[in-house]
């Protein structure tokens, strides 16, 4: 094998690189956040709403939990400006990740909800708690701890999954991998690069995900 590497090929990049990864970081943020907030809503619906709404919440996560990601983003984006919704390509990309994860977390949340043993329920409603205050008092928290584990690998995935908005046009790290590549030709050291950045990043967010677990579930007293 006669190949030379050059990985200083990529110095003149580097801030390309830093933008990447500052906007795969920033993805990867919000659409958990979101995605967290629509999965605790949709499992609250489908374990205790209307009938209706049981209906419509379980209608979404199938929808979404059976279609690949890539068919939702490109709804987003170019089916919905057919309908007049243009999103910029960063703003449809959050969109289809939030719901993409809000679906996946939203199966994992109600079987913790539904691990939490009716006693717990019925003991916050003879403490005089409404239906509303029993969930968020009693159930949540210990429906979030136990399924803890399955969640935070949900938001480890999503944000390796990252790398399929580049299809249309986020700016994030494969991005950039993909545009540098372009420019250099040195295919061998530039996914090499993006591949070590990606460990680390998962690799911090399983620190920063294992943190929080302490300071949450573990060094906070159960209620």
């Amino acid at each position: 094998m006669n190949y030379n590497f050059r990985f200083g090929a990529l110095a003149p990049y580097w801030d390309d690189i830093v933008e990447g990864v500052v906007l795969t970081l920033q993805l990867s943020a919000i659409a958990i956040l979101i995605g967290l907030l629509i999965g605790i809503l949709v499992a609250a619906l489908r374990t205790g709403g209307p009938r209706l709404l049981q209906i419509l919440a379980k209608s979404y996560v199938e929808a979404f939990r059976n279609t690949p990601l890539l068919v939702q983003l490109f709804i987003v984006f170019f089916g919905l400006s057919s309908l007049g919704l243009r999103f910029s390509a960063n703003e449809a990309a959050l969109l289809a990740l939030s719901l993409n994860l809000g679906a996946y977390s939203a199966e994992i949340i109600r079987a913790g909800i539904e691990s939490v043993h009716k006693s717990q329920r019925e003991a916050g409603f003879a403490l005089g708690l409404n239906g509303f205050q029993v969930f968020r008092y009693v159930i949540l928290f210990q429906a979030l701890k136990a399924i803890y584990p399955a969640l935070t690998s949900q938001f480890i995935l999503l944000m390796l999954t990252t790398s399929i908005v580049s299809t249309i046009g986020a700016n994030e790290l494969f991005h950039t991998a993909s545009f540098i590549d372009s420019r250099t030709f040195r295919s061998f050291e530039v996914y090499t690069a993006i591949t070590l950045i990606y460990l680390v990043l998962t690799l911090g967010f399983r620190s920063a995900f294992a943190a929080f677990y302490w300071i949450v579930f573990v060094r906070r007293p159960a209620r």
